[in-house]
């Protein structure tokens, strides 16, 4: 069973045996190490010292059969993409984007992340994210991109993952979508887990409303309406705040094999936001309970050009 937090520094628990099945997770363990700084590209005008983020150290088996690991020092959560992608798999544009988010156990959705990854973490714990947007002109290998087939609005449930070489990156647990030949684009090309819904995304007086009901394939009518009202501008994120939004890959299985799948697009303008109205059961569709709380994160960003690289194996070779 999976329980959301609101808090917490130092997480340590064993999952046992509570089923006639092998179970795919035996221990995992979290401490908080030693804290180093962020090496953020921060405003002239900021006077204060930089925000620290802390290290983990996780080891456990992530999945039956694969060797315990301990991964390398989580790399420093940059505002910035550490690395240029200059000849990109993708283009896109991600426009009016709200993020809400949770805190969750790290040891009970370990279970949930692809081989080769663990729970990304900070204070002990970490994130269920619950993001809706409007994808805008998607293209490949550099074309421009599709004004139809590539518009459309998406919400995403997302987890947070590092690996053994310390990148950090998120594991989309669902990714709805108004397009059927995305969807279709999305799940054959990259194993993602890409569901057809009827979604729209509207703008009345200083309020968004973001609506999704899953249409194939299931499970049918799996829903969600969001509404937020935008604030005003963060001059400075918080160090959640960066934590939860400047992720700079995506980690999942391509064709049986555990890969990450690099991005880059500018520094978030991001806004503080009033959650108006939270409706949704796409966090049970994705295998993770209700929220019995409220969330614990609300932003809005008017959004960024983003490119995609080649998705990399473990060890960093880039795939065929």
């Amino acid at each position: 069973m999976i329980r959301f937090l609101s808090g917490g520094s130092e997480i340590r628990q064993s999952l046992g045996h509570t089923s006639g099945r092998a179970p795919r997770v035996h221990s995992y363990e979290y401490s908080a190490l030693q804290t180093y700084p962020f090496p953020g590209n921060y405003p002239r005008r900021a006077r204060h010292p930089a925000p620290h983020t802390p290290t983990v150290a996780v080891t456990g088996l992530c999945h039956a059969g694969v060797v315990p690991f301990k991964p390398s020092r989580p790399q420093p959560v940059t505002p910035e993409a550490p690395v240029a992608i200059p000849r990109p798999l993708l283009t896109q544009r991600w426009l009016d984007l709200a993020f809400v988010h949770w805190a969750v156990d790290p040891a009970a959705v370990a279970e949930l992340l692809p081989a080769g990854t663990v729970p990304d973490t900070l204070d002990g714990a970490t994130y269920v994210g619950l993001v809706a947007f409007r994808m805008h002109r998607v293209g490949w290998l550099g074309l421009p991109g599709v004004p139809y087939l590539g518009t459309f609005p998406e919400t995403n449930v997302r987890l947070y993952s590092v690996d053994a070489q310390g990148r950090r990156g998120v594991v989309f647990r669902s990714l709805d979508a108004s397009r059927l030949v995305p969807v279709l684009m999305g799940r054959a090309g990259f194993g993602l887990p890409y569901v057809w819904s009827r979604m729209a995304v509207s703008a009345e007086g200083d309020t968004l409303t973001y609506t999704s009901t899953r249409r194939w394939p299931g499970p049918r009518g799996a829903h969600s309406r969001l509404v937020v009202r935008p604030g005003a501008l963060i001059e400075e994120p918080t160090e959640l705040e960066h934590f939860l939004t400047a992720r700079w890959g995506l980690h999942h299985t391509f064709f049986g094999a555990a890969a990450y799948l690099p991005n880059d697009h500018p520094r978030w303008r991001l806004h503080r936001a009033e959650l108006i109205a939270c409706e949704e059961d796409l966090l049970v569709a994705a295998g993770l309970p209700a929220p019995a709380d409220e969330p614990v994160s609300v932003l809005y960003s008017p959004g960024v050009p983003v490119r995609f690289g080649r998705p990399s194996r473990p060890a960093g070779i880039p795939t065929p």
